[in-house]
C-alpha cells in the first residue's frame, strides 16, 4: 500500500436517547451494510449473531427506526448525511474504529510504490488532496 493520504472513521449511530455505548456495543444488534469495513470489524468483534448486514445503508436506517437493530456501524460521513436528515438519530461520540486510506500498489513494483507516493505526498503538500477529500467526502 502506499502512504496513507487521509483518515477515516467508523462510527455509531443510535436514537436519541440510547443506552448504547461503545463499550455495551455487544450486547445489542448492530446494523451494517454488506461488505464494508463497518460488517467486518462488527462481525469480527463481536460475531454475526449481533450483526444484520443489509444491502443498502438506507434499508439499516430503515431498521433502527423501525426497532430491529439497536444502532449502526459506518463511515462517519455517510452517518452525518443521514443523521442530518432523519430526526430523532445521534452519533456517539467516540468513534468505533479509524481506517487509513491508502492506494494499494503491487507489492513486487517497488519503483511504482515510490512513483506513486513521491507524487500523492507532492498533492497533499499542496493542498489537492485535501480539496477532493473535501468535495467528495467533506460534509
Amino acid at each position: 500500500f502506499t502512504d496513507s493520504y487521509t483518515t477515516a472513521k467508523q462510527v455509531v449511530v443510535v436514537p436519541e436517547g440510547s443506552e448504547v455505548t461503545l463499550d455495551t456495543l455487544g450486547d445489542y444488534t448492530i446494523g451494517t451494510q454488506r461488505g464494508t469495513t463497518g460488517f467486518i470489524y462488527t462481525s469480527d468483534d463481536y460475531g454475526e449473531d449481533h450483526v444484520v448486514g443489509y444491502d443498502t445503508y438506507t434499508l439499516a436506517f430503515q431498521a433502527l427506526q423501525n426497532g430491529q437493530v439497536d444502532c449502526i456501524v459506518l463511515d462517519d460521513a455517510v452517518g452525518v448525511a443521514y443523521v442530518a436528515q432523519i430526526p430523532g438519530l445521534a452519533i456517539l461520540d467516540t468513534a468505533y474504529a479509524l481506517e487509513d486510506y491508502a492506494f494499494g500498489v503491487d507489492k513486487n513494483n517497488a519503483a511504482l510504490l515510490d512513483a506513486v507516493n513521491a507524487a500523492l505526498n507532492e498533492l497533499m503538500d499542496d493542498g489537492t488532496v485535501q480539496s477532493i477529500i473535501d468535495k467528495y467526502i467533506g460534509e
